[in-house]
């Protein structure tokens, strides 16, 4: 199994503040097992911290911006892009200010830079949500959409669409986040030209300039009000009826606008808190649609804390019941695992198929026939005991006791006809033939019992 990454050191950056104009400092640090993102703000008293998640998102206007107990940081979207398709999982981000640096409006300096330091493997296991069925949200006011598909990996389709001779429509794909870095990085944030004087007047854009932004010419005005715009931004003044992007240097791409609006959701989408698998397909997405589906994913990932595992019918089994007789003691009618599915350095995959036949039904109960909770608890432990049986040699001379089983829940009732597929893993390493488990048994998507163990493997054969 993937397990999570941190940087293996830090690095800083420094530049204006887009929408202030400040100069600003962020440093990147490498970060503890499941910490996720955590941004600190180091100019204030108590350097207080804010967990980058979707919840604390407050505003959305022209970039995403985190508050929590009065305390802001803003424009992150780039830096949250860049570590989230590296693999990064844990990182502590330090800021001297209420927001992250613009640099060049794209994500390229924090991706070379994380490639500088390198990244370090951590102990815990990566933990992704796999989608695994359409979930969408929809904003019928502006037309824009956010879908999320199953998928074997981290994709993204996204088509921006506007009111613009210069960028009416433009598609932009990744397949394979290894990519971000060549196809997606280097892509700049843009503006309109007619955005410009609203943006100012809202107090934003104070650091806006060629140099960190694509600006856009797509509506004649007269030559006096272009003139004046060339003026606030600092540039020479330019013929009102030459229509067209105005940039210090060339596009990277034909479409960079549509990339760059990929970033972003990738930035935004870092906020769930957890690395997904699916395929995202984003029709004129933003910054506030963006936080909304990262919002709702949030809700999606709480009402299924627990992810069943996926379970193919048609995959040949790690262990058929053959091999599982070879390994644990148990007979008819107590050999309550069919066959593993999958197994690794410290979790188990087993199934159990519950038929009408099973003769615990015959009083247990005849007219409404339900599983016994304590069977579904003995066949995880059995399934756990493959497991740990799986850590020694010539595992045949071995037996599996059973010392101790806290915290068991039985949250649904299993009946005939039911597919019970187990996931157990060790809590600790196993230490002079002790191991400590946690087990789940699932039927579909649901949690229906759960427990903790504690094993005694002994030599007795």
């Amino acid at each position: 199994m993937l397990k999570q990454k941190t940087l293996k050191d830090s690095f800083s950056l420094s530049g204006k503040g887009l929408h202030t104009g400040l100069d600003l400092t962020v440093t990147f640090n490498p970060a503890p097992d499941n910490h996720g993102y955590k941004i600190q703000r180091i100019d204030l008293e108590g350097e207080p911290t804010i967990d980058a998640v979707a919840d604390n998102v407050t505003e959305t206007t022209r970039g995403t911006v985190l508050s929590k107990n009065g305390v802001k940081v803003s424009t992150i979207e780039h830096g949250m892009a860049a570590l989230y398709a590296l693999g990064i999982d844990n990182c502590l981000i330090q800021v001297n200010g209420p927001e992250f640096p613009i640099l060049d409006g794209s994500a390229q300096y924090y991706v070379q830079e994380i490639e500088r330091v390198g990244t370090v493997e951590q102990s815990a296991v990566k933990d992704f949500y796999i989608i695994k069925s359409k979930i969408e949200f929809r904003d019928e006011e502006t037309g824009s959409s956010i879908i999320v598909l199953p998928d074997e990996n981290f994709s993204l389709n996204v088509l921006v669409s506007y009111d613009s001779m210069i960028i009416p429509n433009q598609f932009a794909t990744l397949e394979d986040m290894n990519k971000f870095k060549d196809e997606v990085a280097a892509s700049r944030t843009f503006v309109f030209v007619r955005e410009i004087e609203p943006l100012l007047a809202a107090g934003l854009i104070k650091g806006g300039d060629l140099d960190n932004a694509i600006v856009i010419y797509e509506r004649k005005m007269s030559q006096e009000s272009y003139d004046k715009l060339a003026d606030i931004m600092g540039v020479p003044h330019m013929d009102a009826n030459q229509l067209g992007y105005i940039n210090h240097k060339p596009l990277v791409w034909a479409n960079e606008c549509a990339r760059h609006k990929l970033l972003d959701v990738i930035g935004d989408l870092a906020l769930i808190g957890k690395p997904i698998k699916g395929r995202i397909i984003a029709t004129r997405p933003g910054h506030t649609i963006n936080n909304k589906f990262a919002r709702q994913m949030r809700k999606e990932i709480r009402l299924h804390e627990i992810q069943a595992p996926t379970y193919d019918c048609n995959r040949e089994p790690v262990m058929d019941v053959n091999r599982i007789r070879e390994l644990l003691p148990h007979r008819y009618p107590f050999q309550l695992v069919d066959k593993v599915i999958e197994i690794g350095a410290n979790y188990i995959i087993g199934v159990k198929n519950v038929t009408g036949n099973e003769p615990f039904f015959q009083g247990h109960f005849p007219q409404e026939p339900v599983m016994p909770g304590v069977l579904q608890v003995e066949a995880m432990a059995q399934t756990g005991g493959l497991l740990v049986l799986n850590s020694v040699d010539e595992p045949e001379r071995y037996s599996t006791y059973f010392m101790k089983i806290d915290g068991v829940k039985f949250r649904q009732k299993v009946v005939p006809g039911d597919t019970l597929v187990f996931r157990v893993e060790l809590l600790a390493p196993i230490r002079r033939g002790i191991s400590t488990m946690k087990g789940y048994a699932f039927v579909g998507e649901k949690v229906v019992c759960e427990a903790e163990f504690m094993a005694q493997i002994v030599k007795n054969k």
